[in-house]
């Protein structure tokens, strides 16, 4: 059978670093026959070499290509190109690794779009991804209808006839940017690009050492050298213009501006960031025109203006006033309603650790000349701010905290200008509200609840919270596709997360007490802390003596907020003894789990009685583990006695 991806994995001396991507690998939906990964060893020596050979003698579709080490990620790639089998390639680094159906779902969304070049959802653990580009899926994407231009790392599937016919390949030897070189051509020259959004593909790891190629200090004279060549393909590929404009724009603002902003500029050695600051200005002078600086937010506008003018102590005094500013996002609310988690929070900007005020009136003044003054230019951005208000945005993402995958969530905003100092200044306040379906996050475990705050001149993150322990308000976990979801505030910090698939005493359902439960008849009634929608259905396990019984129940709209309201019909003739119940909130799992219910069901001549469970004191529990210590010992000392005699 043909081969439909080949991936190529450049390596070098990766260590222990290496396995994730091996174990992604080996683990891919794709039928075993219709994939190959190639590692392209750059001369390790570091005993990763022996690691791939045995790699490839106990697994056929692993290969290894051994080679004297070349310098960077190029040669690497080039080789792995030449030996590739595959319909596409797929570039992964060595430190990284690919979700386990990324694979199939690359290809089959390529194929289905017609696509030299599929581009597939990145997280990024301890380093940025491209969030925009991944709102959503984009089945046609070019650099003028989508934000193609944010992602130029190599990490994406191409079409090898593509790569073969106009002849791309990496360039080689000891430089920086080659993937620029190479993804830039690449989207300018493809009959089509994909975007798949819906599923993580690639996770873009930071090692906890930070020794990966991309986080060392590099040499400003060559890295800008090589930045030049990325340029040199966007001007041979467009025509002068908003679209030439719109692609040098990533650079300026990505590699060049903001490595002048705030605490990225001030934690660097002052001699290191003059060198750094001398030679974007080279760039900034040789090769941008007006237009490209024109469409940067405000304050990316004055730091490309005062490097133009070459006014490094400006820049750094920039910086320093820049550092304060901070997003905020503070909690409202947390309800349920229906299926969903409706989440209200404000969102503004502070600086020095109080809410930023900007000039009550203002209009747009395009930035025509070099501010003189970091009052001057303060004062140009709180303006354009205020100018721009209506551009504002508030999203709000959930963030997987095992993976750093993270999802948009559908967001409600209004903008709120709120009247400061007599009315002379404002506040610029967005006040949001987001619904969450948990039934769409794709995976168990703790979700940490950001917002990404547009506004004036600064896109930025910050987590959920705190939120005031006066005010806070305390939801319960909530049933949806036979998962429980748990809204909590972190300790210390009280920032918003959620706990999905929770289990155990986490659920709640030790607070349900005998008052809240009924039994008439055949008929069991329970008010419990779950929000779930009415007739959410659910399962009852009955034991009493080693004896089980099973009854199917549901959840309604219970007659307090917030909770539902448990209902079943037990066991016909439900033998005399004391039941303990537990509740199972998926029925329909393979191997069903349930919780146990603090309370138990006490049937006899004289009908069902309803009897309460004590939580176990400290000395019952005590003598649980003793049990369970000895029930250990036992098992294990058992045998040898036997031994002996």
């Amino acid at each position: 059978m043909p081969v439909k991806v080949s991936v190529i994995v450049p390596v070098y001396n990766p260590g222990i670093y290496i396995e994730d991507c091996i174990s992604s690998l080996r683990r891919q939906s794709l039928p075993p026959e219709e994939y190959e990964a190639i590692f392209v060893d750059d001369g390790s020596t570091d005993g990763t070499s022996a690691r791939l050979d045995r790699l490839a003698a106990e697994d056929p579709r692993m290969r290894v290509i051994h080679q004297e080490n070349s310098g960077w990620s190029g040669k690497p790639r080039n080789v792995g190109i030449a030996a590739a089998r595959g319909e596409f390639v797929m570039f992964v680094d060595n430190d990284d690794y690919l979700g386990d159906e990324a694979l199939e779902r690359m290809y089959a969304y390529g194929v289905a779009h017609g696509a030299d070049v599929v581009v597939g959802k990145m997280a990024g653990k301890n380093r940025s991804v491209p969030v925009e580009l991944f709102r959503r899926s984009h089945p046609r994407a070019t650099v003028e209808n989508a934000p193609l231009i944010d992602s130029l790392t190599p990490h994406k599937m191409f079409r090898r006839a593509f790569l073969d016919e106009i002849g791309l390949r990496f360039p080689e030897g000891r430089r920086r940017l080659e993937d620029h070189v190479f993804v830039t051509e690449a989207y300018l020259r493809a009959a089509n690009v994909s975007v798949l959004s819906d599923y993580v593909c690639y996770y873009h790891i930071g090692r906890p050492d930070a020794s990966n190629a991309g986080f060392q200090r590099f040499d400003p004279v060559g890295y800008f050298g090589n930045l030049r060549e990325a340029l040199d393909v966007v001007e041979r590929y467009t025509e002068p213009g908003p679209v030439r404009d719109r692609l040098f724009r990533r650079w300026l603002r990505v590699e060049m501006v903001e490595r002048l902003r705030a605490r990225r500029l001030l934690g660097l050695p002052d001699d290191y960031r003059r060198e750094l600051f001398g030679e974007i200005h080279k760039v900034v002078v040789e090769r941008f025109g007006p237009g490209v600086a024109a469409g940067l937010q405000p304050t990316q506008q004055v730091v490309a203006s005062l490097t133009a003018a070459d006014r490094y102590d400006d820049v750094v005094a920039l910086a320093e006033w820049e550092a304060g500013v901070v997003p905020t996002a503070t909690p409202t609310s947390v309800e349920w309603e229906g299926d969903a988690l409706r989440l209200g929070f404000t969102a503004e900007y502070v600086s020095g650790g109080a809410p930023m005020t900007f000039p009550a009136d203002a209009e747009r003044v395009p930035l025509t000349d070099t501010p003189k003054n970091l009052d001057e230019a303060v004062a140009w951005i709180g303006t354009e701010t205020v100018a721009r208000f209506g551009q504002a945005t508030a999203d709000l993402l959930l963030r997987e905290r095992a993976s750093s995958a993270q999802y948009f969530q559908p967001v409600e905003f209004t903008r709120e200008s709120v009247a400061v100092d007599g009315g002379e200044r404002v506040r610029l306040v967005l006040r949001a509200t987001a619904t969450v379906d948990p039934g769409t996050l794709p995976a168990d475990g703790a979700w940490d609840a950001l917002v990404r705050l547009k506004l004036g001149g600064w896109t930025r993150e910050c987590r959920l919270g705190p939120a005031p322990r006066a005010t806070r308000p305390e939801p319960c976990a909530g049933v949806r596709a036979g998962r429980a979801v748990l809204p909590y505030w972190t300790e210390p910090h009280g920032n918003l997360s959620l706990d999905v698939g929770v289990k155990g005493r986490r659920l709640g359902l030790g607070r349900v007490r005998r008052p809240d439960v009924s039994v008439s008849g055949a008929r069991l009634r329970a008010g419990i802390p779950l929000h779930a929608a009415d007739g959410t259905p659910v399962r009852l396990r009955f034991t009493s003596a080693g004896r089980t019984l099973y009854a199917p129940g549901a959840l309604t709209t219970g007659p307090r907020r917030p909770g539902s309201l448990l209902e079943a019909t037990l066991p016909s003739g439900l033998p005399r003894g004391v039941w303990r119940v537990a509740l199972c909130l998926d029925p329909e799992a393979a191997e069903p789990r349930f919780d146990g219910l603090p309370f138990a069901l006490r049937a006899g001549r004289g009908g069902v009685l309803v009897v309460q469970v004590p939580r176990p004191g400290a000395v019952e529990k005590l003598l649980r583990r003793a049990r369970r210590v000895l029930g250990v010992a036992r098992t294990r000392v058992a045998p040898l006695i036997k031994r002996r005699r």
